[in-house]
């Protein structure tokens, strides 16, 4: 299977030159981080309110509305998918106390 996070940050990055009338990605973009992470929170109670119904299809189908809005954020602030894949690499293999506590030590 080809990497649809790839593939969709390209159609992501497309919706930047479209018209706000033609696309709802690039309505979002225009109207700014705020209404982006506005649908990001929305998404993200969805998910919740799906698993604590424990219905399978829709934690699925919200969390693939959470990561596309989080995609768009990507976009929109020029961060790519292979950014967050160098970050979730880095990551590998490092306890997530010891990883946690370097995030502490760093402030």
């Amino acid at each position: 299977m080809d990497d649809i996070l790839l593939r969709l940050e390209q159609v992501l990055e497309q919706r930047k030159a479209a018209r706000a009338e033609d696309s709802y990605v690039s309505s979002l973009y225009l109207k700014g981080t705020d209404e982006i992470l506005k649908k990001i929170g929305e998404e993200s109670a969805e998910v919740i309110m799906a698993a604590k119904d424990d219905d399978k299809d829709k934690i699925i189908y919200e969390v693939a509305d959470l990561w596309f809005h989080s995609l768009v954020l990507l976009r929109h602030k020029d961060i790519s998918v292979t950014q967050i894949e160098e970050e979730l690499s880095r990551r590998f293999g490092l306890s997530g106390l010891k990883e946690k506590a370097s995030r502490e030590i760093n402030k």
